[in-house]
């Protein structure tokens, strides 16, 4: 074979095949338009500066919808682009009580950064006040969380809660997520609907719910019963602890009982929100649905 028709160092039949991979990939990120320039990904913009004391922003179309359909906030102002405007049902603009501005999508981006999916709204707001834990008024399902941090998990927690009906969701004021985007994002509009009480000391709040009728089931993997042979009474207060950690020594004394969720899988486990939606759903079903 003469040297002419020897695949050279960079063009044998292997290095041709990869080179026709690498150009197929790019022709798809541009739209599968050969030729078309390669498909560049935009820089990741990180959240612009806080927002100003006494403040949070809130954003996501669900979420700004709950929080302008509910009196008890107090709005500073909203950025909008002109279609998730549109989706809101904000024809005027200059109609709303408080400043708001049509602005393209990057101008949000500034503010949350790049990486919160905004959907084309951010509002700035005042938080809700939480209530005292004598608020409960007349419910029979309530929710506490014993050092569950993370607000992906705490706002996932609350879109449930409201779903099943809970009365509320207790807290701790320590090691507990404060209102954020990030939180009432991941609540998708139930930070809106639901009572937020925050106490000092969990054992004492767990006392008060005793005297106040409530069983308290604290949800254990290793707990000694299956929750639903747990239930008693009609009034039930769910009490989940952090992932990893789970319920502290001194709740896990204080709870009615300690129960499990009957799982048959290799799996034992479930992360704190899916835990709780079942949780949710058992006691509803036992309190008359």
């Amino acid at each position: 074979m003469s040297d002419s028709k020897k695949p050279g160092p960079t063009g044998t039949p292997k290095d041709k095949h990869y080179a026709n991979l690498r150009r197929a990939h790019r022709d798809q990120k541009a739209g599968g338009k050969p030729g078309a320039p390669a498909f560049r990904q935009r820089p990741a913009v990180p959240p612009g500066e806080a927002a100003a004391d006494g403040l949070v922003r809130l954003y996501g179309l669900h979420t700004v919808r709950a929080v302008l359909d509910n009196p008890r906030r107090r709005i500073s102002r909203m950025l909008v682009t002109r279609n998730a405007a549109e989706r809101l049902g904000l024809a005027d603009l200059s109609a709303l009580p408080f400043a708001a501005e049509l602005v393209e999508p990057r101008e949000i981006d500034r503010i949350t950064g790049s990486e919160a999916v905004h959907q084309g709204v951010v509002v700035e707001a005042k938080p809700l006040s939480a209530k005292p834990l004598d608020a409960l008024g007349d419910a029979k399902l309530v929710i506490v969380l014993d050092q569950v941090t993370d607000p992906h998990n705490v706002g996932a927690i609350m879109r449930s809660a409201v779903a099943f009906g809970a009365g509320a969701l207790i807290t701790t004021q320590r090691h507990s997520p404060t209102e954020s985007g990030v939180l009432a994002k991941s609540a998708s509009g139930a930070l809106e609907h639901i009572d937020h009480i925050e106490v000092k000391n969990l054992a004492d709040a767990l006392g008060k719910l005793h005297a106040a009728g409530f069983q308290t089931v604290g949800l254990d993997s290793d707990g000694p019963d299956e929750m639903e042979k747990t239930f008693s009474g009609g009034k039930i207060a769910l009490v989940l602890g952090a992932e990893g950690k789970g319920l502290r020594q001194k709740t896990r004394e204080t709870v009615s009982a300690l129960a499990r969720l009957d799982m048959p899988g290799a799996i034992r486990s479930l992360n704190v929100s899916n835990a709780a939606a079942v949780a949710m759903y058992a006691a509803r079903k036992y309190l008359g649905g």
